[in-house]
């Protein structure tokens, strides 16, 4: 990985040493799952349940969106869906709704990042 790549993926919020360690210093794996992530429908499933009311199916997509963002050392977006979580895991929707915005342009920002 280049190091303007690096700096790219950095500024997104991920801690690409931290993931590479994660990855056992294998780049072209940890590439291809940063690759998967775009796939991922964890976020499309929050995005869906939070705008349905549903908070018990936004609790289980945004805890999926946290296993998968710790396991890639996304820290800024796993930082925001954890403590979305624990609105979601107390019942309290509306204060978990009120964080998509800042979360959704975390989470683009990444897409747009890897998508490069």
């Amino acid at each position: 990985m280049d190091s303007v790549r690096k700096q790219k993926l950095e500024e997104s919020g991920i801690d690409v040493d931290s993931g590479m360690a994660r990855f056992m210093g294998n780049e072209a794996l940890y590439e291809k799952f940063l690759k998967k992530f775009c796939d991922d429908i964890s976020y499309a499933d929050l995005v869906q349940a939070v705008a349905d009311g549903d908070c018990e199916k936004a609790f289980v997509a945004a805890h999926t969106l946290k296993g998968v963002c710790g396991n890639l050392s996304m820290t800024t977006l796993e930082q925001l869906v954890s403590r979305q979580v624990e609105y979601l895991r107390s019942g309290e929707l509306v204060p978990a709704a009120d964080m998509m915005p800042e979360i959704t342009a975390a989470y683009e920002d990444i897409i747009h990042v890897i998508g490069r």
